[in-house]
């Protein structure tokens, strides 16, 4: 028997355990390793032996040997066997050709070990074979379509796995894969097909879709997903396709989405399982993003709500997890004066156009959805005026308009005119009005609160609910106010049918309560839907009548009602002060959340997600989603519209769980950047100093973006939270201390904010207190933070306060009993010579001295620190290279001396030459 029973072989990082008899070790050659596994070599096989035979005549034997180990251990180790042979081109051929041979192995496990080193093979191929795509395509892709075939499990999962990892690297070209890999998919998926191998095809082409050419999915493999989508024996098929529809959706573009997927994705979105239902949901956005606004706004509008009505409780989960960023789909730079700049910064559009049209408008920018919530707004760089967000007279264009450019009285802009006009708008007395005068600004809300999408695109009809927002005309944008009514009544019957059969499908379930409301909300807009008609072409009026305004609550759904009533019913005193620009509007105090951007139905969603019944109904973390996804609601509808949201806002500010109000910490500086300087002080201040009193785990959320939110406050606002900032000091737990390293990171930044005075006055002291910490992280930070402050007072001529602070540094620092307060004073010492805080003349004269005296300190680590700031930074610079420089023969004395000192470590730094780079010694901190 074996003395070591247990033997390991290991290549790439997997291991192989078995026990085998010593005969099997003398085939392979290790005869002469013990029970230590780590230094056998996997191709010791190929080393001459007793057999007279060449490398490759041992390969042949083995590779084929009756023995399914030998042969496991041969497809494992042909990587190796391949860099063994690579030098002699006739030997590398010899060698494809045996890994061809050994790919028709009868044993499954085999072809596994084998399939799992062809995406390793590949990429030494691809780094050492000039005819590296030849050698690929002959050998080697051939066996891996023909193991997506192959009747064992496993390795047709490895052969998936393999497959994908070749395309993520771009090692397939692209005539193997409309020649060799698609062909077989589509085999795969053909109705006849079997349906394990069905399944398994649609998952994998699904997820080859995202790695290949719009052209090759368009010709390929489109049509068939199509098909696919329409599976009505394999639940499993259609739900793939449902979980994968908008990658298709975003591959294929706009014109194949309309044309081929969208009515694939309604009757998806209809489907019997709620579990494909669920998944239409969840790739809601991704579709959305892959329409035009008008089939947006026109037909998935009308489905996702009946997704989000929804007799199940997880369709509609997923539904209202996804209203967020559906909504953001609608957001148009035109429109909001803001879009996003490729690193995720939110910047401004630039007012004036190539052609002198100083409007937001002229821009014809493309839909930027996604970037909302998916990814997070970065630093945002301050105006030439110190602030990052737009003043009023800069955008107050994008205030005044809407998303399809008209106002209240009719002055809707032609089609023709859409790509770029200078916007002047009439007020109620048909005097012009400019937007770029905020003298203009009350008077321009209240053009904007008078404005009715309802009463724009339709005769007066009964405002029963959103849903007729949904069913307005798509071809706003590009048709004439006078064709919208054709336009309507041609999407009549087809809105209707639609309706008539989500209401089928609900009739079942009408025991529910929740279902009973929804069938009221659908059958509402079911008749207002057939009542649609060319007769409605009549002018409409100037102002919808009081029995009109009414009759919304009445038929809405008991969902809808509660989610309006808390903000109508007890609106607090604080909004409606602070929304007195929209009180001389006669709608304003009947429909305060009514606007035009997106359908009406789909705002009035949205706010009820705060309503308590919710959380109850659908899901228990609907408001951390709601609190998630406001910014992007925010900025698709725009300042002007903020009235809609505050609300909802400050009941999510006040949300009794944590993370909701941790959610709202972290983005409040991505609002105030959306929603401008004046809403963010009357609205956002207030909610902002909410937070910096709450959890510390609210307050982190504050603390990471305070330089981004008092960025963009007056100064005199600005100001007030000099004396709030010392409060930071104070958390939950004293050992977090990361709380502490992210303020210091925060002073850096917010000292450029203030005037020297107040950079004295308040954050020296914090600083100076960080700087003692017991955390290293949070003192070396902190140092950088002192040398800051520094080079501020400095650089504003207050030479008075930067000596003062010098005295301060050395005494507290210097002379501090503790060795760490001296190697922070050399650490800052070399800090402030290579940032230029101050003049050389006054560092020597202030700072060196003290300097100089620790290099005769007791603690090495601090000779460490002073050895690399002289010889590195202080003898670099030139004012102590120049001959009459007082210092310059001291410099050298104590350098030297430190040359020659008896650590180690000391000795190194002192004699490093400077243009060898620097070292860090940031552990010595």
């Amino acid at each position: 028997m074996d003395p070591h029973p247990s033997n390991c072989f290991i290549l790439s990082g997997l291991s192989l355990y078995f026990e085998d008899g010593h005969d099997d070790l003398d085939d392979f050659g290790f005869d002469d390793y013990g029970s230590e596994c780590d230094g056998i070599r996997i191709t010791a096989f190929l080393d001459a032996g007793q057999d007279n035979l060449t490398p490759l005549g041992r390969l042949e034997k083995y590779a084929f040997s009756e023995n399914v180990f030998n042969r496991q251990i041969v497809a494992r180790g042909l990587l190796d066997v391949l860099r063994e042979f690579s030098d002699n081109e006739n030997d590398f051929i010899s060698v494809m050709e045996t890994v061809a041979r050994m790919s028709e192995d009868g044993e499954p496990t085999v072809r596994a070990e084998l399939m799992e080193q062809v995406p390793n093979i590949a990429m030494f191929l691809h780094e050492s074979r000039p005819n590296f795509p030849a050698a690929f395509s002959r050998y080697l892709v051939p066996i891996v379509v023909r193991y997506l075939t192959d009747p064992n499990n496993q390795v047709r999962k490895t052969s998936q796995a393999a497959l994908l990892v070749l395309l993520e690297q771009g090692l397939i070209s692209k005539a193997d894969m409309e020649t060799k890999v698609c062909p077989v998919l589509l085999d795969l998926t053909e109705p006849s097909s079997d349906d394990d191998y069905k399944i398994e095809a649609v998952a994998i082409m699904c997820k080859v879709v995202t790695m290949l050419s719009k052209d090759t999915v368009e010709h390929l493999l489109l049509p068939r997903f199509c098909d696919l989508c329409s599976d009505a024996r394999l639940f499993q098929v259609r739900k793939v396709c449902a979980a994968n529809f908008g990658e298709f959706c975003s591959i294929v573009g706009q014109e194949a989405t309309e044309k081929l997927l969208m009515a694939k994705f309604f009757d998806l979105c209809s489907d019997s399982l709620w579990g494909i239902r669920k998944a239409c949901a969840e790739c809601f956005m991704m579709v959305s993003n892959s329409t035009s606004p008008e089939v947006r706004r026109a037909k998935l509008s009308p489905l996702f709500i009946s997704l989000i009505s929804d007799q199940s409780r997880w369709v509609r989960q997923a539904a209202f997890q996804s209203l967020g960023r559906f909504i953001s789909t609608f957001a148009n730079p035109s429109s909001t004066g803001l879009h996003f700049r490729e690193d995720g910064a939110l910047l401004e559009l630039p007012r004036c156009t190539l052609d002198g049209n100083c409007s937001l408008n002229s821009l014809n920018c493309s839909n930027i959805t996604g970037c909302h919530t998916e990814r997070t707004i970065a630093h945002t760089p301050p105006n030439q005026d110190g602030r990052a967000t737009p003043s009023p007279e800069h955008v107050s264009t994008a205030d005044g308009e809407d998303m399809h450019n008209f106002d209240d009285n009719h002055a809707s802009v032609p089609g023709g005119l859409q790509g770029g006009y200078t916007r002047t708008v009439s007020n109620s007395n048909g005097r012009p009005m400019t937007t770029n005068n905020t003298k203009n600004t009350k008077e321009k809300e209240q053009t904007d609160e008078n404005f009715n999408s309802f009463n724009y695109w339709r005769s007066p009809l009964p405002d029963i609910s959103g849903e007729l927002e949904m069913l307005s005309c798509p071809t706003s944008e590009e048709e004439p106010e006078d064709n919208c009514p054709n336009s309507m009544s041609s999407h009549g019957k087809s809105t209707s049918d639609q309706i008539q059969k989500v209401l089928d499908c609900l009739q079942p379930h009408m025991d529910d309560p929740d279902v009973q409301a929804q069938v009221q909300v659908l059958s509402a807009a079911l008749k207002a839907a057939q009542l649609d008609s060319p007769a409605d072409d009549s002018p409409t009026d100037d102002s919808p009548t009081e029995p009109q305004l009414e009759v919304m609550p009445e038929s809405t759904s008991e969902e809808s009602t509660s989610e309006e009533g808390p903000s109508e019913e007890s609106p607090s005193e604080e909004s409606t002060s602070v929304e007195d620009d929209f009180a001389h509007s006669p709608l304003s105090e009947e429909k305060p959340k009514i606007q035009n951007v997106i359908p009406q139905q789909l705002l009035d969603q949205y706010l009820s997600m705060t309503d308590p019944a919710r959380a109850q109904t659908v899901d228990t973390e609907i408001a951390k989603h709601c609190a998630f996804s406001l910014p992007g609601v925010a900025l698709t509808l725009g300042r002007q519209n903020w009235h809609c949201l505050k609300d909802t806002y400050e009941t999510l500010a006040t949300d009794v769980q944590w993370k909701v109000r941790r959610t709202l910490a972290f983005s409040i500086h991505e609002l105030a950047v959306i929603l401008g300087d004046q809403l963010t002080a009357a609205d956002l201040v207030p909610i902002f100093n909410g937070f910096l009193k709450d959890l510390d785990e609210v307050r982190i959320g504050v603390l990471k973006h305070l330089y981004d939110f008092l960025k963009l406050l007056h100064a005199e606002k600005r100001r007030e939270y000099l004396y709030q900032l010392q409060e930071f000091m104070v958390t939950d737990n004293s050992r977090n201390w990361r709380f502490r390293y992210e303020l210091a990171e925060q002073l850096i930044l917010i000292i450029e904010l203030y005037s020297h005075y107040d950079v004295y006055d308040y954050l020296r002291q914090i600083a100076l207190t960080l700087c003692s910490d017991k955390v290293s992280e949070v003192r070396w930070i902190s140092y950088k933070l002192v040398v800051e402050i520094l080079q501020k007072l400095y650089a504003c001529g207050a030479d008075d306060l930067g000596l003062n602070f010098i005295n301060e540094l050395t005494v507290r620092f210097c002379h501090c009993p503790k060795w760490v307060g001296r190697q922070a004073f050399a650490f800052i010492c070399q800090a402030i010579v290579e940032e230029d805080c101050m003049p050389m003349e006054q560092f020597s004269q202030h700072l060196l001295p003290s300097l100089l005296s620790l290099s005769s300190d007791p603690v090495a680590n601090v000779r460490v620190l002073v050895a690399k700031a002289l010889r590195q930074s202080v003898m670099e610079k030139a004012y102590f290279k120049e001959p009459g420089c007082a210092y310059s023969d001291e410099l050298e004395e104590t350098v030297m001396a430190l040359q020659s000192d008896k650590d180690r470590d000391v000795r190194f730094f002192a004699s490093l030459d400077p243009n060898k780079g620097l070292m860090d010694t940031a552990p010595l901190i």
